[in-house]
């Protein structure tokens, strides 16, 4: 079970869903002014910025990073004025048994996933969950281009979003809340954090895909007190979602 850090509790339910969606939302604004002053300086415009972006995947890469670097520094500002650190969310030594918790764990999300799956199309048959979830890359990327592609979907979002999400929201809530809750809500932002736009509407197919997703996180943070199961599921997933999306399997053809 999840060891309770005391200093934590000096936050209540309310400021740490606050506190999360503020970082959430102002990691992104500041890059984005960022990215747009350097585009501004680059071509004397700024309404290029959205074009230099997705044109190019060193520099989506580039802006990526740029908000998982100001997410995690506004999220160590916070946890610093409380006197804790990145191991009080869960970033702890890697043990053997972590691995083990990680495999099982991803089986467990496949499982449910498909009964979610399931249990949508029979709950609400008219929702399409044929949508495609827009990556920020093209699926025709190739050669050394799939590089940044795969620290950007592999590497970056499992690590950054599992200390945001599942250290400090899921970790904060528990102090105060049931497991349960606590899991619950915790997935609830976090699916809705996904839940982007299609061409056809809202995206349910990710926000049902993230929200059994989170709630095996939080179990795995919950039982094992650390970050590193959860951050090796969330990997996992992603790595076989880009395995498929960018046909790896033709290079060992």
């Amino acid at each position: 079970m999840q060891e309770n850090n005391s200093q934590t509790k000096n936050y209540n339910p309310f400021a740490i869903v606050a506190l999360t969606i503020s970082i959430y939302f102002a990691a992104q604004i500041v890059a984005a002014l960022i990215f747009s002053l350097v585009a501004r300086i680059i071509f004397k415009n700024g309404d290029h910025t959205l074009s230099w972006v997705q044109d190019n995947v060193w520099i989506t890469f580039g802006f990526i990073l740029l908000v998982e670097a100001i997410t995690l520094y506004l999220l160590f500002i916070f946890i610093k004025l409380k006197n804790q650190n990145f191991k009080t969310l869960g970033i702890n030594s890697l043990k053997l048994k972590y691995i083990g918790y990680a495999l099982g764990g991803f089986g467990m999300y496949f499982l449910l996933y498909l009964a979610g799956i399931a249990a949508a199309k029979v709950l609400v048959p008219g929702l399409n969950l044929d949508q495609k979830q827009e990556i920020g890359f093209e699926t025709t990327t190739r050669g050394l281009s799939l590089v940044p592609v795969f620290f950007s979907l592999v590497v970056l979002p499992p690590i950054t979003e599992e200390i945001v999400a599942r250290g400090f929201l899921f970790g904060g809530l528990r102090t105060k809340l049931p497991f349960v809750v606590s899991a619950i809500i915790t997935s609830i932002l976090f699916a809705a954090a996904h839940l982007g736009a299609a061409s056809d509407g809202l995206l349910w197919v990710a926000a049902i895909d993230t929200f059994i997703l989170s709630l095996v996180l939080c179990y795995l943070r919950e039982k094992t007190g650390s970050l590193w199961p959860s951050i090796g599921v969330h990997a996992l997933k992603n790595f076989l979602a880009f395995m498929i999306l960018f046909d790896i399997v033709q290079y060992f053809r």
